[in-house]
C-alpha cells in the first residue's frame, strides 16, 4: 500500500505564493509521474501540473491557466513532489490533490494513488 500526504495549502491574497508539498511512502518500486490536480466546488477535477520521466530526462505538463506562475518539481529520493505556485488568483481557490503512478514491484503493475486534498483558497 502507498500513502500520498499533502501539505503546504492555506489562505493567501492575490498575487501571493504557496509552495505545495506531496510525499510519497509504502511499497514503492518506481514512481512513473506525479502530478497535481485541483478541483473547485461545482467544477470537475482538473490537471494543474504533472511531472514524469527519472533522472534528466524529466517531462512536464503544465495547465493553460498557470503557465508562467506554478512550476512542478520533484525529489525523486524523498518520493516527494512540489508545486511552487505565484502571482495566485481568486480563480486559482480549490482543493488540490496530489496523485501518483507506480510500481511496487519491478515486475508489477503499475497503480494510480491519490492524496486526500489541501485547500487553497485565494482571496482578491
Amino acid at each position: 500500500q502507498v500513502q500520498l500526504v499533502e501539505s503546504g495549502g492555506g489562505l493567501v491574497q492575490a498575487g501571493g505564493s504557496l509552495r505545495l508539498s506531496c510525499a510519497a511512502s509504502g511499497t514503492i518500486f518506481s514512481i512513473i509521474a506525479m502530478g497535481w490536480y485541483r478541483q473547485a466546488p461545482g467544477k470537475q477535477r482538473e490537471l494543474v501540473a504533472n511531472i514524469f520521466g527519472g533522472g534528466p530526462n524529466y517531462g512536464t505538463n503544465y495547465a493553460e491557466s498557470v503557465k508562467g506562475r506554478f512550476t512542478i518539481s520533484r525529489d525523486n529520493a524523498k518520493n516527494t513532489v512540489f508545486l511552487q505556485m505565484s502571482t495566485l488568483k481568486p480563480e486559482d481557490t480549490a482543493v488540490y490533490y496530489c496523485d501518483a503512478n507506480l510500481k511496487e514491484r519491478q515486475l508489477g503493475p503499475t497503480y494510480r494513488y491519490w492524496g486526500r486534498g489541501t485547500q487553497v483558497t485565494v482571496s482578491s
